[in-house]
């Protein structure tokens, strides 16, 4: 049962990633999406080891890239070298070319490496000396980044940030779970000793039952409401595009499996659209208001079908 699955999922990797049990089902819907996700907070609140705790539960095979400002395009996607042998070139593969990559502090690095990831993430392949190699077919990106006011940070280009199916941000936990991290064990020592929770073939399963989730002609038509107000409120200077419009479906499919439905609800749509259109939107005027609070004006302005 694909949402028995998913539920053993979600409270393994609240055991690592304490108090954040939304911020976990959200990553896991975003990959169910067949999306990547972005991360942006303070350091030191979870977000690589919330990372590593998807990759080893689901089984994947995992590689962080620590992006710094003298990174270059090779060092991700990899490098030809000449093989005197036979006289010719050789392509070694980077570290984009695993199921799961963490790209640390990705707005650390100048745009130049930040785009190398966008082929890989759209396209799911690279092109390196004339080639197209393919990625692996569960290939997943989360990336982390720094608040912009901190020194040494780029910030993402709009085309960069569109290829990220959702923005979450963790936050500090609550005073319960803070004491129980301060108090309990390493959660890295904790988390080796945790089995994966998918078997060969189970997230497939997974990904193959989230396509299925039947999307009502009424539920489309909330769908498009929303994306025509944001097109039209005083309140953006750009609205959602329709690539956003077909980001809130997938997400909206992901969150409705993980609630153990086989239909989208409103309220599907309702839970996933700030962490999927807070870093679409563009505000107006000259005071902007926060993500969080544009998507809920945004959901007040559309009633509900």
């Amino acid at each position: 049962m694909p949402t028995h699955i998913a539920t053993r999922l979600i409270d393994a990797a609240s055991q690592i990633v304490l108090g954040k049990e939304h911020a976990v089902r959200l990553a896991l819907a975003c990959l169910l999406a067949r999306g990547h996700l972005l991360m942006e907070d303070m350091p030191g609140v979870g977000k690589t080891t919330l990372a590593h705790a998807l990759a080893h539960l689901l089984g994947l095979r995992f590689q962080r890239i620590q992006f710094t400002s003298d990174m270059l395009p090779a060092d991700i996607l990899g490098v030809s070298v000449f093989d005197q042998r036979d006289g010719s070139f050789r392509f070694h593969p980077g570290p984009v070319f695993s199921e799961m990559i963490l790209a640390d502090e990705i707005n650390r690095a100048t745009p130049k490496a930040q785009s190398a990831l966008l082929e890989a993430m759209e396209e799911r392949q690279i092109s390196a000396e004339g080639r197209t190699y393919p990625l692996p077919a569960s290939f997943f990106v989360i990336a982390t980044q720094n608040p912009t006011d901190q020194i040494g940070t780029f910030p993402l280009p709009e085309s960069q940030l569109d290829r990220f199916l959702m923005r979450i941000s963790l936050g500090y936990p609550d005073p319960a779970s803070e004491r129980a991290l301060l108090a309990g064990e390493d959660r890295r020592n904790m988390l080796a000793r945790l089995p994966p929770v998918l078997a060969a073939g189970e997230l497939d399963t997974l990904l193959a039952a989230t396509r299925q989730i039947h999307v009502g002609p009424r539920l489309l038509d909330y769908v498009q409401a929303l994306l025509a107000r944001s097109r039209e409120s005083g309140d953006f200077s750009s609205g959602l595009s329709p690539r956003a419009g077909l980001a809130l479906l997938a997400a909206a499919r992901a969150w409705a499996l993980l609630g153990g439905r086989d239909h989208v609800l409103p309220e599907d749509v309702q839970a996933v659209l700030p962490a999927v259109a807070g870093h679409r939107l563009r505000p107006a005027g000259e005071r902007p208001l926060p993500p969080d609070e544009l998507t809920r004006r945004l959901l007040m302005a559309v009633p509900l079908p």
